[in-house]
């Protein structure tokens, strides 16, 4: 259980400093995504939802990638 508690945050954590992988927008959200999916994936497994884990962790790196870029463009402070 305690696991569990402590896999969301370092995952979201890990996609956020992985999403930045790429140099165009699409890039940086692909490469979120992947990361992000990857995580959930693993997360999910632990309460026997890879799948569910896998979309979840997709859309949180994509949002990810996406905000990363906006904000290295100076689009975002």
């Amino acid at each position: 259980r305690q696991m569990k508690r402590l896999a969301l945050p370092l995952i979201v954590a890990a996609t956020f400093a992985l999403s930045g992988c790429g140099t165009t927008t699409t890039s940086r959200a692909g490469s979120g995504a992947a990361f992000g999916a990857a995580g959930g994936a693993a997360i999910g497994s632990l309460s026997a939802n890879a799948g569910r884990g896998a979309l979840i962790g997709a859309g949180v790196g994509a949002l990810g990638g996406f905000l990363y870029d906006q904000h290295r463009k100076g689009n975002i402070d």
